[in-house]
């Protein structure tokens, strides 16, 4: 047979299939990227961005989670259900010391009186000490335990002083005002509503006590595949950031419709809550390692856990840019 006729044929048969390679990787290639985002209350990263319109024109789509802590978002970051997710410093050490999965690629800092321990308003405890034998209701590797937990060692006192009870944040807030545990360790906006609505007294704050951190992490293979999204993301959110700080009220009463609690109560937090989105700076550092440090000091970390490999500083440019 002629060589060329040969070859010919061979090329034939293949077409079907090159043309069914071509027509598959144009559709991926229309296929909009999305950026999977886990969300908390406590962050409304969700409500400032849309609320701002930080996200119109953005090349990519949003899919977002929300979760009521930090230990289900850990979960879906681990498993890559999530791309990015904001918690704190010890849920975040909490999942990178059983996990390789996770890297941190940026802070954000707030009001430490927004991360308190809470009393009912007619207990006669003043400090921490008077706490004894009391019931404290705390999540394993979320604020609510190391809050009290850095009470307790600041104050000199062991970690089996209190009658640690685990409940969900959804959980205790019922659980405080019926009477069933003694104190609540919790963030917003769970204070501003036992607060508001029940008359919950502060025992004391994350001031002094915690650094109360929050992480915003990355799940580690999303990184390298959607890296200028997640970057661009992070811009928007620094300038949904600085809209809301512009429009406190506004925002507030919007953020209230919007999950279903008392304008009162939105108000009463997102006044004093001076959230801030920033890079992984030296002082971070320091606070991430400290904190680490402590939770394996109390047994919440079974290991000592070096957090220098877990930072990406690669999106410290879209977080230091100063903003246009």
């Amino acid at each position: 047979m002629n060589p060329m006729r040969s070859l010919f044929k061979r090329l034939f048969r293949l077409l079907p299939a090159c043309l069914g390679l071509v027509s598959a990787l144009q559709t991926q290639a229309a296929e909009p990227l999305v950026l999977k985002i886990g969300d908390q209350n406590y962050y409304n990263i969700r409500a400032s961005l849309e609320l701002s319109k930080a996200l119109e024109g953005a090349p990519y789509t949003v899919e977002w989670s929300g979760f009521q802590s930090a230990a289900p978002l850990s979960e879906a970051l681990n498993a890559g259900a999530v791309d990015l997710g904001f918690l704190g410093d010890s849920g975040f050490l909490f999942l990178a010391s059983r996990s390789h999965t996770v890297k941190l690629i940026g802070v954000t800092r707030q009001n430490p009186q927004t991360v308190a321990l809470l009393v009912p308003r007619d207990s006669k405890a003043q400090t921490i000490a008077d706490l004894k034998g009391k019931k404290v209701a705390y999540w394993p590797g979320a604020w609510s335990q190391q809050l009290t937990l850095g009470a307790l060692d600041k104050a000199g006192l062991p970690a089996d002083y209190v009658d640690f009870v685990k409940l969900m944040p959804l959980d205790a807030a019922t659980a405080l005002p019926g009477g069933s545990i003694d104190a609540f360790p919790v963030w917003e906006p769970y204070v501003s509503q036992q607060i508001v609505h029940s008359g919950a007294r502060v025992l004391f704050t994350a001031e002094g006590v915690i650094p109360a951190l929050s992480t915003i992490a990355a799940h580690a293979p999303s990184i390298e595949s959607k890296r200028q999204a997640i970057a661009d993301f992070l811009l928007r959110l620094r300038k949904a950031r600085a809209w809301v700080d512009t429009h406190i009220d506004s925002y507030a009463d919007a953020w209230a419709q919007r999950a279903n609690i008392d304008r009162d109560v939105s108000r009463h937090w997102l006044k004093q809550a001076q959230l801030t989105v920033e890079p992984v700076d030296a002082q971070a550092a320091r606070d991430l390692q400290g904190t680490a440090d402590f939770l394996h000091k109390v047994g919440v970390l079974a290991a000592p856990l070096d957090t220098r490999p877990l930072i990406d500083p690669s999106f410290t440019p879209a977080l230091a840019t100063p903003l246009r």
